[in-house]
């Protein structure tokens, strides 16, 4: 029977291997980070992730040649599925179309503002090696978080895509609209419902200006301030320590994220509607390869009746408006608030084992026990 995990894993390996081999010694102090699981700062650092146009962390394209620009694009297309990789390509892209809605003048004191160059890659750890490894690829509107132990793929999150503008026109009156199901499938599901049920979907009638977890590590109930959606440098946002959702008191409760799922579970939808769910989830989960994916879990009934979904906003379709989906070891969240509601961001996350936490623990605790068992 093959093993879909170890074999992600391998083809990982051997782009991970191909890129470090091409780089040269100064490259590979940037490009190369700790082991995972080793504690303190350097764990710190590999768990610390970001969305915003900032320091991601590693070797951005600019300092690397074209055929290097190649093998990174190999490694990013070995934890994608060929759509997922085709849609991060195309947010890469939408840096040069975000310059010109901006009309090439917006300035943050670098080079270039919106540079699709401006991306990171760095590979945590020996890829193919005995212990844990793992690479990280992020710019703005990008980041990919990916673990390996004991040769298999052990972790794909936090997974973060946001497209900037978010539907954008193209020749024949056709629009490219990247993320655009994640968006369609939510807004009819929630209109879908029964007026009861609509009531307890929607937590409230505000969008957040934001995800509500942020970039945070661990997912709780803290406010993820502006300042935290970016690493310290020259160009840190206004109003730097106001939360990144803009909500606050009554309304920031009403959207926070407690263990207990709020809004509506998939048991209390009918057979349409669990179609709509299923298929929504998939335009997230997805973004890996199979096997890798958790998707197939959600073909249980029992796993899909968990899922819950929530609201706030708008439901018609131009307005404000944020949904998340939450169950265990889920949540997904999706704002679109933005560029007058033409600015999205779309997280997957998964709270039990984001970075692998939990299987690096378990890792850890075992190879401890043979050692001493020794």
């Amino acid at each position: 029977m093959v093993d879909a995990g170890r074999e992600v894993a391998n083809r990982m390996a051997e782009a991970a291997g191909a890129w470090l081999d091409s780089l040269d010694a100064d490259q590979r102090k940037v490009a190369i980070g700790p082991p995972p699981g080793v504690g303190g700062e350097a764990e710190a650092e590999r768990t610390r992730w970001f969305y915003t146009p900032t320091d991601h962390g590693g070797l951005t394209f600019h300092e690397q040649r074209p055929a290097q620009h190649r093998l990174v694009m190999r490694l990013v297309a070995s934890g994608l599925s060929e759509a997922g990789y085709t849609t991060v390509a195309t947010v890469l892209g939408l840096e040069n179309v975000l310059d010109r809605v901006e009309g090439f003048s917006v300035n943050w004191g670098r080079e270039r503002t919106r540079d699709p160059g401006m991306y990171y890659l760095r590979v945590f750890g020996e890829p193919g090696g005995r212990q844990p490894w793992g690479w990280r690829f992020g710019g703005h509107h990008v980041s990919l978080n990916n673990l390996v132990v004991d040769g298999r793929v052990a972790a794909t999150t936090p997974s973060f895509l946001g497209a900037d503008p978010a539907a954008s026109p193209l020749l024949g009156g056709a629009a490219l609209r990247p993320l655009g199901t994640s968006e369609d499938l939510a807004r009819e599901l929630v209109r879908s419902l029964r007026p009861e049920l609509a009531a307890r979907a929607v937590l409230l009638s505000r969008a957040p200006d934001d995800i509500v977890a942020g970039n945070s590590t661990r997912i709780d109930d803290r406010v993820v301030r502006r300042s935290q959606l970016w690493r310290p440098g020259p160009h840190v946002p206004d109003r730097a320590e106001h939360p990144a959702t803009g909500l606050d008191g009554a309304n920031r409760r009403a959207l926070a994220l407690t263990p207990a799922a709020k809004g509506v579970p998939g048991a209390e939808l009918d057979a349409a509607q669990r179609e709509l769910l299923h298929a929504l989830l998939s335009s997230y989960l997805d973004r890996v390869p199979d096997g890798v994916s958790p998707l197939p879990r959600y073909d249980d009934p029992a796993a899909l009746d968990a899922v819950h979904l929530a609201w706030a906003g708008s439901t018609r379709t131009g307005e404000p408006h944020y949904y998340r989906l939450q169950g265990p070891r889920l949540l997904i969240e999706w704002t679109n608030i933005h560029r007058g509601v033409n600015h999205a961001h779309a997280a997957w996350r998964n709270p039990e084992n984001d970075f692998g936490g939990d299987v690096l623990a378990a890792h850890h605790a075992l190879h401890h026990a043979a050692h001493h068992g020794r």
